[in-house]
């Protein structure tokens, strides 16, 4: 078997002009007009270049929504960064109610509900791993504002996507049943459904049509959005010159039935840097799943420190952890690192508790049972947002 026939994103970020953007459709509001102008104006003194329509090398495509007829924008190349602009008459309750729905019928990478509100204009953030977060006008006038809304889109929209997957039909035999790794990671998912962790709130596949839920899968390498990712070292495996290798549970799989080599549990073999792909070892006779997006943040942890045996992604909180700066996609370069620096600086990496700023929490320890031993009972469900 051979690498998927999507396009990877090393394969089509030559094509990609970095540093521009254009706006799809049109404002219907005042409030999306002033949004829309505030917003082009930080970007060009940035540098970046305006196109009149989001052709296929454009970087960042500002996609207007209207609330009651969502129309998704169906980009060529998964490095193109999509900024769903939905105008709403009045600020949302339930920002990630309101606003998640709109963003995966968008087919963006971040959601942006711009309201006007009683202490001024908002902008409500909404990320595809459904954190949320505010920035409004107050006092601090519009200047201001759009130096805030660039500050959290810029880093977002110029990130590297890590999501392609090359499957090789060359898993040793004595692996295609499992072993031992593979068991604790089941144990581990049954662990996550006793938590009350699972499954996610919005089922991508609810909220799109079969024909957009295609796009998705191939753009984002998501099965499905469901919470949680677990992983395990390879018992005896030897580095190589693509990196550890190592177990890890499927994108958008049942996580509570980690059960069949291939399909809910992946072997990891490396990372291929010229092409921006996870490299998968699987047996012949099943179609394969594609890997946790977070498997690139996972490698860079096994890579860097030997004494790590598994490692626990929850959308969960614990009081007191440091977090990641800026709200990085899973499944980036960016994220990766920015995680691995806070593995890193941590008083015992191969025991390491750390943040996804609204997001969750990234655990490492020698196995997968030792891990789910040492926070039982000290998570919390509610992870903070700001």
């Amino acid at each position: 078997m051979t690498a998927e026939s999507a396009p990877t994103a090393g394969a089509v970020r030559a094509r990609v002009n970095d540093r521009s953007f254009a706006w799809n459709g049109e404002a219907s509001t005042a409030t999306a007009a002033w949004f829309a102008r505030g917003l082009g104006a930080r970007l060009l003194a940035a540098g970046y270049d305006e196109h009149d329509s989001p052709k296929p090398d454009v970087h960042l495509v500002l996609h207007h929504v209207d609330p009651d007829r969502p129309r998704p924008y169906r980009r060529k190349a998964a490095p193109t960064f999509v900024v769903a602009v939905v105008a709403l008459s009045e600020p949302p309750e339930d920002v990630l109610r309101a606003g998640y729905p709109m963003l995966v019928r968008a087919l963006a990478n971040l959601c942006v509900l711009v309201s006007e509100g009683p202490h001024g204009r908002a902008a409500h953030f909404v990320t595809l791993e459904q954190g949320t977060y505010p920035v409004e006008t107050g006092a601090a006038g519009d200047d201001e504002f759009f130096e805030a809304v660039f500050a959290r889109i810029e880093p977002l929209a110029m990130s590297t996507l890590v999501i392609a997957n090359e499957f090789r039909t060359d898993l040793p035999r004595e692996l295609w049943d499992g072993d031992e790794q593979t068991r604790q990671i089941c144990r581990a998912g049954a662990c996550l459904d006793a938590l009350n962790l699972l499954p996610a709130p919005f089922p991508v596949e609810e909220i799109l049509p079969p024909r957009d839920l295609r796009h998705v899968k191939l753009l984002y390498g998501l099965g499905g959005l469901s919470y949680g990712n677990l992983s395990a070292r390879h018992a005896g495996a030897q580095e190589s010159e693509i990196g550890p290798e190592f177990w890890m549970s499927a994108s958008g799989v049942d996580k509570a039935e980690l059960r069949v080599v291939g399909e809910h549990v992946l072997f990891v073999r490396g990372y291929d840097p010229a092409h921006d792909s996870m490299i998968l070892s699987v047996p012949p006779n099943v179609t394969p799943k594609r890997v946790s997006v977070d498997a690139i943040e996972h490698w860079n942890i096994y890579r860097e420190h030997p004494d790590v045996g598994a490692i626990v992604h929850i959308h969960a909180w614990m009081e007191g952890v440091s977090a990641t700066e800026v709200n990085y996609p899973c499944g980036t370069l960016e994220l990766a690192e920015a995680v691995a620096g806070l593995v890193r600086a941590a008083p015992d990496p191969s025991h390491a508790i750390v943040g996804q700023r609204n997001h969750g929490l990234t655990i490492t320890g020698p196995s997968l049972d030792e891990i789910f031993e040492r926070i039982d009972g000290k998570i919390v469900r509610n992870v903070p947002m700001d």
